[in-house]
């Protein structure tokens, strides 16, 4: 099987040329393993250019990033020249490892780091994936909810605020028409109480000078006139003609009496 040659640990590693984040001054410790290094990334175009990038020889070019830890458990097989994921190496030992969990040569390796207290017992520590020969750090589930939640929250009081403003104007607008309206209904009544004064005073200047009306000529003979129990069974044939009850209009829900 091959593989590359073994890196020792170098500190001054994360001032590399190849690495693709901000680097540090020169001769500088790199940043412990296991800290947010989410913002950073590593690629090593020398090493992609010699050596082919798959399962068998993906960990070694992750051991040359700053994501390594070189205390784990794979730094010693790698000394002792077994493969560094030998997984039934590893469930002999306990400590700090990696393991690869999921392979889409050769564009996606994903690695993950866990503490190893016994061959069952095993607690994920954190996330790498290699991305088309690019080495990230995952962020871990709680920072991605929280940047998410945190900018759904400005997004709405943004929201909120444009919304507030908008209403203000609107309200001002609608003070001044509502304004505007009142006085010219205010100015409508004056105008039509005028015009009704003077109707009446026309309609009474005519009534006085009209004649009396005649009095009423009287009923002939024979002719009865209605009663009060007449009138009243008119009104009931009068009732009795009214439109059917409609179902949704009449007697819908909000038609409807309570118990």
């Amino acid at each position: 099987m091959a593989t590359t040659p073994m890196v020792p640990p170098n500190p001054a590693l994360a001032g590399n040329p190849n690495f693709d984040g901000a680097a540090p001054p020169a001769m500088a410790a790199p940043q412990p393993p296991g800290t947010d290094m989410t913002g950073i990334c590593f690629r090593d175009q020398l090493w992609l250019n010699t050596y082919p990038l798959d399962r068998n020889l993906v960990f070694d070019y992750f051991a040359l990033s700053p994501f390594y830890d070189y205390t784990c458990n794979n730094e010693q097989l790698r000394l002792r020249s077994i493969h560094p994921l030998d997984h039934s190496q590893l469930l002999k030992m306990t400590g700090i490892e990696y393991m690869l969990t999921e392979v889409t040569e050769p564009h996606l390796f994903v690695i993950r780091k866990q503490k190893r207290d016994s061959p069952e017992k095993v607690t994920p520590m954190l996330t790498y994936y290699v991305l088309d020969g690019s080495i990230y750090q995952a962020p871990q589930l709680c920072n991605v909810f929280a940047a998410r939640v945190g900018r759904a929250l400005y997004h709405i009081s943004k929201a909120f605020t444009t919304a507030a403003s908008k209403l203000e104007k609107i309200g001002f607008v609608d003070a001044e028409n509502e304004k505007t309206v009142l006085e010219s209904k205010a100015t409508k009544d004056a105008i039509d109480i005028k015009e009704l004064k003077r109707l009446d005073h026309i309609l009474a200047s005519l009534q006085r000078k009209l004649p009396a009306a005649p009095p009423p000529p009287p009923f002939p003979e024979g002719y009865a006139p209605p009663t009060a129990e007449g009138e009243k069974s008119s009104d009931n044939q009068q009732a009795d003609t009214q439109p059917p009850v409609d179902p949704i209009i009449d007697q819908g829900p909000s038609k409807r009496r309570k118990f």
